[in-house]
């Protein structure tokens, strides 16, 4: 990694929770600076404008959470049950963390720029597609397994299990209360139990 490769990864990193937390539109640059302790000057020097920072760090940060994620599914868990169970996990046992962050990157950028910030819009739209294709395979390679029910749609139930932890997390951040998050989970394992698995609970 060049210096300058290395100085746009230092930026990123140091103000990933910071525009996770005030915002990819609000956060200035002076905020920037701040928290990097590097000049304007040096800002511009690696990128092009402060979008492109926020651009960047969108990035970062929903990397970081795929990467997370993506543990759920490993092979430490090796039904595709266990795989959606590790999942819902993943969400109750780091909640707290998640919410001292900013809460979920996708969530938040999605709320923000909507029609103002259109780059970001589609950056956020290609990671919930990424996310419910994830989960939507995990569906069909357990009805493939035998695990799930052939009649149900994948793609649909992925779908269903995004918005029941997005909603879950919206509403849990805003009132600073985990019950509204945990009652969300709780319904997903109800549908996995009662729903997507072959033989229900």
């Amino acid at each position: 990694m060049s210096k300058a490769e290395k100085t746009r990864q230092f930026i990123i990193e140091k103000t990933a929770t910071l525009f996770n937390t005030k915002g990819y539109i609000s956060t200035s640059l002076s905020d920037i600076t701040e928290a990097t302790g590097l000049t304007k000057g040096s800002i511009y020097g690696n990128f092009e404008n402060k979008d492109e920072v926020a651009l960047e760090v969108y990035k970062y940060n929903s990397g970081v959470q795929r990467k997370n994620l993506l543990r759920s599914f490993s092979e430490e868990f090796p039904s595709m049950t266990d795989k959606l169970c590790a999942f819902v996990s993943f969400y109750r046992k780091n909640w707290l963390s998640v919410f001292k962050n900013g809460g979920c990157p996708l969530m938040n950028a999605a709320t923000e720029s909507d029609d103002t910030f259109p780059a970001l819009k589609n950056q956020v739209k290609l990671s919930f597609e990424l996310w419910a294709e994830t989960v939507s395979d995990i569906i069909k390679a357990g009805q493939e397994s035998n695990e799930f029910r052939n009649e149900i749609n994948a793609e649909e139930y992925s779908s269903l299990i995004i918005m029941l932890t997005e909603g879950g997390i919206l509403l849990s951040k805003t009132t600073g209360d985990e019950k509204y998050l945990n009652l969300a989970l709780d319904r997903i394992l109800d549908i996995i139990n009662r729903e997507i698995k072959l033989n229900p609970l």
